[in-house]
């Protein structure tokens, strides 16, 4: 269920506060199944990396102290982790969550939240992706292994999830752009220029996420794939795909409109 740089509700009220405090606490114990404070440093790092890379091609003069600074504070773990859990226990609702907690529980999901942080953290280095990226395209189409996670991929719809929600990071970005003053355009230019990169996003997205996945579950069997599948179609499984990305893309949004907002003032000149 890791999801790339973005990820993409329904508020279910509970009128009865005892409820209510036993579906938090199940909540919260499916985030940590799930791995969240994990996947939430990995995804700070990553940030920081991305600020660097804003700083190289943006900013004159690179990433100043201040900048860092200011990126380290966007990129707050503790900020960061309270807009997920916000929008992911909003958009579980009154989901189910025993099958869920059942499996990722057991061996196999346990196992399947290990690999995944960890290939997410190797996917930090640049040169591990690269690497990731070509063995994808070197596979034969009928692998069987390969079979099993494509089926993972779109039962899930990861996708055009990431699609979705990397789109929207970059319209917040330009969002920042604008109300910090570094660029002045009007909403049909944002929408134009973001929707320009759909098919390139859509392409790299793709490649991506076959290339992470493949390197993450190598260790699993099929069979254990496909038992992570035969969740997903459940209509828990499927709750609990959307309210993560719904999560996920709340952060992002949050980032990325903060992020160009910091941009714009940087460029500026002004100070933080």
């Amino acid at each position: 269920m890791i999801l790339r740089r973005f990820a993409g509700f329904v508020a279910a009220l509970c009128l009865m506060a005892g409820l209510a405090r036993a579906g938090d606490a199940e909540l919260a114990e499916l985030e940590t199944a799930l791995g969240l404070p994990q996947i939430i440093a990995v995804m700070q790092d990553e940030g920081r990396a991305y600020g660097a890379d804003i700083a190289q091609t943006m900013l004159p003069g690179g990433a100043s102290p201040r900048w860092t600074a200011l990126v380290n504070r966007i990129y707050d773990a503790d900020k960061m982790t309270a807009v997920v859990s916000d929008g992911f226990r909003t958009a579980m609702g009154d989901t189910d969550t025993a099958p869920l907690l059942a499996f990722f529980h057991s061996d196999t999901g346990k196992e399947i939240v290990r690999l995944e942080v960890a290939a997410r953290r190797a996917f930090i280095d640049e040169s591990t992706e690269a690497a990731a990226r070509v063995a994808f395209l070197d596979m034969p189409e009928n692998d069987r292994f390969l079979k099993a996670v494509s089926e993972y991929i779109d039962v899930n719809e990861l996708v055009e999830f990431n699609v979705v929600g990397g789109m929207n990071s970059n319209y917040m970005f330009y969002r920042g752009l604008i109300e910090g003053g570094a660029v002045e355009m009007d909403e049909a230019e944002i929408l134009a220029d973001v929707w320009s990169e759909e098919e390139a996003t859509r392409s790299d997205t793709r490649e991506w996420m076959f290339a992470f996945l493949l390197m993450a579950y190598r260790p699993l069997d099929v069979q254990q794939i496909e038992a992570y599948t035969a969740l997903s179609r459940t209509p828990e499984g499927a709750a609990l795909n959307r309210a993560l990305f719904a999560g996920f893309d709340r952060m992002y949004s949050e980032i990325s409109l903060s992020l160009g907002l910091a941009t714009a003032q940087m460029m500026g000149g002004e100070d933080l």
